[in-house]
């Protein structure tokens, strides 16, 4: 079922409302980027944390491919799902879709660990640097029947007006 351009489909599915709830409330997902050797997608678990306009940030070792890659291509998708009871299909999911950049803003790096608190452990490991996922593009499924595919504008616009996550 394709989302009407306000963002609300005709049978009452609001894409942007469900895509917001999963953003704020996700603190892991899988991270795919593109080997840079082989081109092959390469799918990885990764913590993550918003940053204060809504875009994800994740702190990430140079020492994992999935930061080797984002250096050579920054193109990504993230992968959140809330999951819950019974069919894991039937839970809405969401991939973002868009280009990685490396952050170095001390602030969203003190976001970041407030939402995470265990990475204070390694935080300020020289090997860790913080990354933001501009998405520019989206593929929602909100379960039976409910989906949307377009641009992430009217989500990271929707994230902004809100208040962004707590830890």
């Amino acid at each position: 079922m394709a989302a009407e351009s306000n963002g609300v489909s005709e049978a009452g599915f609001d894409p942007v409302g469900v895509a917001v709830t999963l953003i704020k409330s996700v603190r892991v997902g899988a991270l795919a980027t593109l080997d840079r050797t082989a081109g092959f997608p390469l799918a990885t678990l990764t913590a993550l944390a918003l940053d204060e306009d809504g875009v994800p940030l994740i702190l990430i070792s140079q020492l994992s491919a999935h930061t080797r890659n984002l250096q050579a291509d920054p193109r990504f998708s993230l992968l959140l799902s809330g999951g819950g009871k019974g069919d894991p299909l039937a839970h809405p999911r969401i991939t973002l879709i868009g280009t990685a950049s490396v952050c170095e803003d001390a602030a969203a790096k003190a976001r970041f660990v407030e939402q995470n608190p265990k990475s204070k452990l390694y935080a300020d490991f020289p090997d860790f640097s913080l990354w933001r996922l501009v998405p520019t593009e989206v593929h929602l499924n909100g379960g039976f029947a409910r989906a949307f595919n377009g641009a992430a504008a009217p989500i990271l616009e929707a994230l902004r007006q809100t208040a962004v996550v707590e830890p």
